[in-house]
């Protein structure tokens, strides 16, 4: 296990942004590290994430290495005009050869650490690596924006005890404010 993942996720606060949509997340295909681009409404989706975020307190942006993800920031940092640094783990969960298909039975299975699909990362795995790479980018002076996928949010989801099956929506800037002395859990506000 990570050693960052060890420790839980780190109590500075940050902005988390899901990429927007592509047209495999319209069809409801399994993308996973598939490279896939976003489609023209993701891209509105990104310039309104930009209107939402222009003039917050972000001092870098920190993305997932995947091509929705960086075109994502690529809209979002015409109008913020910060340093952008990729963290490759922020990656989306590799699922095998289940990419390209269908949600189904075998997803449950997965997330309940039943099975794994073939060439897939397996999902205890993926959720450690995902905060460990979450932890990695919020190294960094902030707040950061990291910019990644509904995936590794499941880490931050369940870190902050916030509804680990609630789907995080395409380009939707959330605001996470760590546990504080008036406020003992995490807080968390969706921009928009």
């Amino acid at each position: 296990m990570h050693a960052a993942a060890q420790a839980g996720l780190r109590p500075v606060p940050f902005y988390y942004l899901r990429h927007g949509e592509t047209d495999w997340n319209r069809e409801r295909r399994i993308q996973g590290s598939t490279d896939v681009s976003l489609n023209e409404l993701g891209r509105a989706q990104a310039e309104a994430a930009a209107a939402l975020l222009a003039g917050r307190e972000i001092a870098i942006i920190c993305t997932s290495p995947l091509r929705r993800a960086r075109e994502t920031v690529a809209i979002v940092n015409r109008r913020l005009r910060r340093p952008v640094v990729v963290v490759e783990g922020l990656r989306e969960c590799d699922l095998g050869c289940r990419e390209g298909g269908v949600f189904g039975d075998w997803w449950h299975d997965w997330r309940a650490c039943r099975s794994t699909p073939e060439g897939a990362e397996p999902y205890e795995a993926f959720l450690t690596r995902a905060l460990a790479a979450v932890n990695e980018a919020l190294l960094r002076p902030g707040p950061v924006l990291v910019v990644g996928h509904g995936g590794v949010y499941w880490s931050v989801q369940r870190h902050c005890a916030l509804d680990g099956e609630a789907t995080l929506p395409n380009c939707r800037p959330v605001w996470h404010q760590p546990p504080a002395t008036d406020a003992p859990a995490w807080r968390t506000e969706v921009l928009g």
